[in-house]
């Protein structure tokens, strides 16, 4: 296992002592969740006028204990009434629910202590309340149901049991699950039109229409018997449907435009806090995609589940995306949700992460973000599309001694991600003919001879086996090499690739800091050029596909398939003849139109390549995993070429591992200066990898957004010897039976074996000097 740079920032969960320095008030609320804070904020400014004072503040600001005990010191012990909602139960706030059901019980305040997970109870913060059980499981139910007139009703009843006179209402039933549009809030059917969408979020639109959760609807009626009803059949549904559920791999006849269902929390609609969604909905509408934004209470919801089955299968969708946390908790070997829908599943991160905490560290989330949004979610094989939001804090409100913290949307996340959705959708439905995929060989550093090695799996001889199953397929491969060393022979022979001119002018694209870093490392563009061999293929600026530059040039052959000539670079040092380490050529001046030269072969749109030099060539080793080092421009050069060049769908990466997943950047939720987005950009990638190696696998999940196809480690078999090791081994067996029986026969034996060893060269590979005694030989060539 390799290892990434991280740096702890802030994004460490360690609790760090805090004085909130609030004052203290008749009503006290606590909680992990932002959502509840925002809600209850809100629905204390509504009717602040005849409310009893009121404090507000977030658990994970009161986690270390001195935090605790300063606040129940100086606020909480003069107060009437408390409720903390802990999400994670007693056992994620053992200190401070004991020391407040001290304080409660000897001063006589009213304490509520709830658990986060409204489905669940935990009798332990029903023993440590105050407050009887009916009482608790009303207050539990104004968060199950959640929204803003609940929330205005939880704030009247505590304002009841802080002496007010006050009638608070009922809970108000709201659905688990329904359709949402950012500019019009809860609507009854799928907003399948195209238009534009706020680009800030559509607060005001959510809070003009949440009356309707309250009314009967769609969502409502899911699983409630005979009244039960299903979203109306779409007359914009795929053709590529199959009768099962499921979407076919070539979808390009669908003349609809793609749908993408959207799923994320009721909560954050409810809380109006949903900027993140309304900005991926309008950068997938741009794109030419028709979003679909769903919201549920959870996907272990059962009315929730219901809703977004019934919905998947009317509307057919091209792709699903989910800011849903955790895995679908589905029974292990039972299909889960995404399963059944047969299409790429995106996962998006809407993070608890302070932006400012995500900007600054490369670990990239918090543990708690990592572990709900990334790591559990992989379990259902989601694909990890990036994160699209941070919490920033909102001006703070000195009535409630809080400031709220809200989902801000980071905009070129967004379009990153938006992206990544529109490429998949866009080899999904171009037809097989005409999709064109680039296929990258790991040039491991490795002992001469192991070019294109990978863990446990025969990589020239995969790579001939996709050609193939790719043409049976429909997909437009010709030419291909007979034989694995002919495929090795053709990749050996460099293909004149991206011009610098076009180099530079994508290198404008790339983040200063990034193309900083690059030039400090490697110096400007222009000095890494060489003069190119005569004879190399010249490449098309129009359509990116590699061409004979004359008749008859057998340099050119690589791009057809036929056997080239053996003029041709070291595929183990990945230099041409003459380069220095900075990359200059020492004998011949800059060429007027200098081109990147790679080691890559076409076999119509199929381009097969072997991935450049990570670092120097003279500490292959050293650098294939260096966490600091930048790319050179050939590497960053090489990435433009596959997607603005070749015009490439889709990358195919075959073997454990490359070096794309391991280049300088974050850990994950990557930003736009990290090196593998810079190099990957949006293409999908496939990559074939070793099953028993799911750590470093993980790795291209996370920073390359890769779906990785696990393979079985190759069958054991009894390697055997070479001739010369046979007959070494026989004279070491003879020598093992005349021991003990027949010394001068042993001798003998010894000399001989020693004599062989010698010969045959085996001696040195064993370690044995000429100066060495004869029992020292002997003793290092059986250790050998």
């Amino acid at each position: 296992m390799h290892i990434l740079t991280t740096s702890s920032a802030s994004l460490d969960d360690l609790a760090e002592p805090i004085d909130l320095r609030q004052t203290p008030a008749d009503i006290l609320a606590l909680s992990f969740t932002d959502s509840d804070l925002a809600g209850m904020a809100a629905a204390w400014n509504a009717g602040a006028d005849s409310l009893p004072s009121m404090r507000l503040a977030a658990l994970r600001n009161l986690r270390h204990p001195m935090s605790v005990d300063l606040w129940i010191d100086s606020v909480a012990s003069r107060a009437k009434v408390i409720l903390v909602r802990i999400l994670g139960g007693y056992e994620w706030w053992r200190y401070g629910c004991d020391q407040l059901a001290a304080v409660a019980r000897a001063r006589g305040i009213k304490l509520a202590l709830l658990p986060g997970e409204c489905r669940d109870e935990d009798l332990r913060l029903i023993e440590a309340s105050t407050l009887p059980r009916a009482e608790l499981d009303a207050l539990l139910d104004y968060f199950r149901e959640g929204g803003p007139d609940n929330m205005r009703a939880l704030v009247n009843r505590l304002a009841g049991l802080a002496g007010a006179e006050t009638t608070p209402a009922a809970p108000v039933s709201v659905p688990k699950a329904g359709f949402y549009d950012p500019l019009e809030g809860v609507v009854p059917h799928p907003p399948l039109g195209c238009r534009p969408s706020p680009p800030q979020g559509g607060r005001s639109a959510v809070r003009m229409s949440l009356h309707h959760l309250a009314k009967p609807s769609l969502a409502s009626q899911v699983g409630q018997g005979p009244h039960e009803s299903s979203i109306s059949p779409l007359v914009g549904e795929m053709s590529g449907r199959t009768e099962g559920g499921a979407t076919e791999h070539d979808v390009s006849a669908t003349a609809s435009a793609p749908i993408i269902p959207i799923l994320f929390y009721r909560s954050m609609l409810l809380a109006a806090d949903v900027a993140p969604i309304d900005a991926l909905v309008a950068a997938l509408r741009a794109r030419g995609l028709v979003p679909v934004p769903i919201f549920v209470a959870s996907l272990k919801d059962p009315v929730s589940l219901a809703f977004v089955e019934q919905a998947i299968a009317d509307l057919a969708p091209a792709a699903i995306v989910t800011a849903t946390a955790f895995a679908t908790g589905a029974e292990p070997g039972s299909e889960t949700l995404f399963d059944r829908a047969g299409v790429p599943v995106f996962q998006v991160i809407v993070a608890t992460t302070r932006r400012e905490a995500w900007e600054e560290s490369q670990r990239g989330l918090a543990p708690a973000d990592l572990a709900m949004h990334v790591v559990m979610p992989e379990l259902d094989g989601r694909i990890v599309a990036g994160a699209i939001s941070f919490k920033a804090e909102s001006e703070p409100d000195a009535a409630l001694a809080f400031r709220a913290m809200g989902n801000r949307a980071e905009p070129d996340r967004v379009e990153q991600v938006a992206a990544r959705i529109a490429a998949m959708i866009d080899l999904q439905r171009t037809p097989r003919a005409s999709r064109k995929l680039a296929i990258l060989i790991p040039d491991y550093p490795s002992a001469p001879g192991r070019t294109g090695y990978a863990v446990g799996l025969d990589v020239p001889a995969s790579v001939l086996a996709m050609l193939h199953d790719l043409k049976q397929g429909g997909y437009a491969v010709e030419s291909i090499p007979q034989s694995p060393r002919a495929l090795l022979d053709l990749l050996e022979t460099p293909s004149q690739g991206l011009s610098l001119a076009d180099y530079t002018a994508g290198l404008e694209s790339v983040p200063a800091e990034a193309r900083a870093a690059v030039e400090a490392a490697w110096g400007k563009p222009a000095s890494v050029f060489d003069t190119p061999p005569s004879g190399l293929p010249a490449i098309s600026p129009s359509r990116g596909e590699i061409s004979s530059s004359s008749p008859g040039d057998h340099s050119a052959t690589s791009t057809t398939g036929e056997a080239a000539d053996d003029e041709s670079i070291s595929p183990l040092e990945g230099e041409m003849s003459g380069r220095t380490e900075g990359g200059t050529d020492s004998h011949e001046p800059l060429p007027e139109n200098p081109h990147f030269t790679f080691r890559a072969a076409t076999f119509g749109n199929v381009t097969v390549a072997l991935a450049p030099d990570r670092g120097r060539s003279a500490d292959r080793r050293t650098d294939y995993h260096d966490p600091t080092l930048p790319p050179r421009h050939e590497l960053v050069g090489f990435g433009l070429w596959l997607r603005q060049s070749l015009g490439c769908h889709a990358l195919v990466h075959v073997g454990a591992h490359g070096t794309l997943e391991w280049l300088p950047g974050k850990t994950v939720a990557l930003s736009s200066a990290c090196f593998p987005e810079i190099v990957a950009g949006q293409l999908p990638v496939v990559y074939p990898f070793i099953v028993s190696n799911p750590g470093e696998a993980a790795q291209a999940k996370r920073r390359i957004a890769a779906v990785t196809l696990g393979h079985l480690p190759p069958p054991l078999t009894e390697a055997g010897l070479d001739e010369n090791q046979q007959k070494l081994e026989r004279l070491v067996d003879e020598y093992a039976q005349a021991d003990g029986l027949d010394r001068r026969r042993r001798d003998q034996l010894a000399k001989l074996i020693v004599e062989t060893a010698a010969k045959t060269g085996l001696a040195t590979e064993a370690g044995v000097g000429q100066a060495d005694a004869p029992d020292e030989a002997l003793r290092r060539i059986d250790a050998w």
